[in-house]
């Protein structure tokens, strides 16, 4: 199983998810991925900037040689199928073979944002119907695309259209049920099946050891469904991601622009999964 951390989106600073992207590299970690986000709300109340998710994608690629990059998930919903198509192009010679596109149809969490910058939310059913021209405009490029979201939500799409699917988010048992679900879609729908990749991700608070982690946890308000533990507890835990069919889990730490998590992820995490 292959292991990847997203970066930290919110901030006005490049230079710390390239730090953290570095910090990844050198850990030997398998893959960094990137949000696709306006901005968020914080705790208090404001509105965090975001930097621009093929724009960091660029970046990262340029300071990095070895890691994977990838979006999870760029939104369908937020650009022109053909502009999505030519910004992944211009990542893609920058990085070579190692992109992975995630493409998502976007969902209520993404409505203030939408409606914020005047461009339409619309039903389940249109933003299904963009996804799907996202996948078509950038069919036959040099790099695989995955679908993000539920798997009854784009669970179909992902079998017919593209090369893999994430789930974010869910516990192990949870998990499970829609990764048998997708998979049983793909064996009857994709052309491939043996090349689909089956992956997950959510937010991980990781400290030393399991005390450190949920002290950690506290101060940081991490939220309901967060994996929170010391190396061993948060390796029990993916591996039964694992168990489920997931061949990549990607972490995204609540305190992301701290590179100490990209160590010990790397040193830690990744030896106890492989």
């Amino acid at each position: 199983m292959k292991v990847g951390l997203t970066l930290p989106s919110f901030t006005e600073d490049p230079e710390i998810p390239l730090r953290v992207a570095a910090a990844a590299e050198a850990a030997g970690i398998d893959g960094i991925f990137v949000y696709d986000h306006l901005f968020r709300i914080g705790r208090s109340g404001e509105m965090r900037p975001a930097l621009e998710c093929t724009a960091l994608l660029g970046a990262v690629a340029a300071e990095t040689t070895r890691i994977t990059l990838g979006t999870l998930v760029v939104r369908a919903t937020l650009r022109p199928a053909p502009t999505l198509a030519t910004a992944l192009d211009t990542v893609v010679r920058i990085a070579g073979p190692r992109l992975i596109a995630g493409l998502g149809a976007g969902d209520e969490d993404a409505r203030s944002e939408m409606e914020t910058f005047g461009l339409p939310m619309g039903t389940e059913h249109d933003r299904v119907k963009r996804l799907r021209a996202a996948l078509r405009e950038i069919a036959d490029r040099p790099y695989p695309a995955w679908v993000g979201g539920r798997a009854r939500h784009v669970g179909l799409v992902a079998a017919e259209s593209a090369n893999g699917w994430n789930r974010w988010g869910v516990d192990p048992d949870a998990f499970a049920l829609e990764a048998a679900e997708v998979a049983s879609l793909v064996r009857k729908l994709n052309p491939d099946p043996s090349s689909f990749t089956t992956s997950w991700g959510g937010l991980v608070v990781l400290g030393e050891d399991d005390d450190a982690a949920r002290a950690k946890a506290e101060r940081l308000h991490a939220g309901p469904g967060t994996i929170v533990g010391g190396p061993r507890f948060v390796a029990q835990t993916l591996a039964r991601y694992r168990d489920a069919g997931a061949e990549w889990v990607i972490l995204g730490p609540v305190d992301s622009e701290d590179p100490d998590n990209a160590t010990r992820i790397g040193e830690e995490l990744c030896t106890r999964l492989r």
